[in-house]
């Protein structure tokens, strides 16, 4: 049985028990973070377990669990930074101030080597990686899809059983739900997904019992 050209790990980082991603191309062993917001260490530990070697950091937005102390990372691993959105800016401006509030003590903004948009796609190795702006939590949100693993990194548009928050600012509700049902929904209901809080679940099974964002409960909005 061949290796799947995809394998990841999510690690649970910060106070705030964000779901940080490490995945990897099996064909080469390079891999990336997906929102290494804090704990920097573990992250790195996770990484070698698995014989991993990091080559960029992908960030899906600008919330101080998610990606706090990537400036930190990148500058100790030499690696490139790609996104969120450029809209997410103010939230990384922030982050000296709301690091110690939100226990990330390393905290720090940064400018990402290259912000992302819809259309755009990131590679790890050999994968490659649509990129869907996904606005509505915060401005900048996007999502990274993998098409041939059917997996999608959500970060906080959506959860199993919930939706992300839009009492931040800037946030936006009736942009999240168009987010949800016109750039993940497409991604077909087998499409599992990563949050960035929380267990995985599938798009199928969100559409069917999700109190937000059910077909039946959009029907009848």
């Amino acid at each position: 049985m061949s290796m799947p050209p995809l394998q990841a790990v999510i690690i649970p980082v910060t106070p705030l028990q964000q779901n940080c991603t490490l995945l990897w191309c099996t064909r080469t062993m390079l891999g990336a973070f997906v929102d290494p917001g804090g704990d920097l260490d573990r992250l790195m530990t996770v990484a070698e377990q698995h014989n991993v070697t990091i080559e960029k950091l992908l960030v899906t937005h600008g919330h101080i669990d998610h990606c706090g102390e990537t400036g930190v990372l990148r500058e100790r691993l030499g690696v490139p930074i790609e996104g969120p959105h450029p809209d997410d800016k103010f939230w990384i401006d922030m982050h000296a101030v709301s690091g110690p509030q939100y226990g990330v003590p390393l905290a720090a903004p940064f400018t990402p080597d290259r912000w992302l948009g819809e259309g755009d796609t990131v590679t790890v190795g050999e994968l490659v990686f649509e990129v869907h702006h996904c606005p509505g939590h915060t401005p900048g949100h996007v999502v990274f899809h993998h098409k041939a693993s059917d997996l999608a990194i959500v970060g906080d548009v959506i959860f199993q059983g919930s939706i992300g928050r839009t009492d931040f600012p800037k946030g936006n509700h009736a942009d999240l739900i168009a987010a949800i049902t016109t750039r993940l929904w497409p991604m077909g209901g087998a499409t599992a997904f990563i949050p960035g809080h929380g267990a995985m679940s599938t798009f199928a099974a969100e559409r069917r019992s999700n109190p937000y964002v059910a077909d039946t409960v959009l029907a009848g909005a």
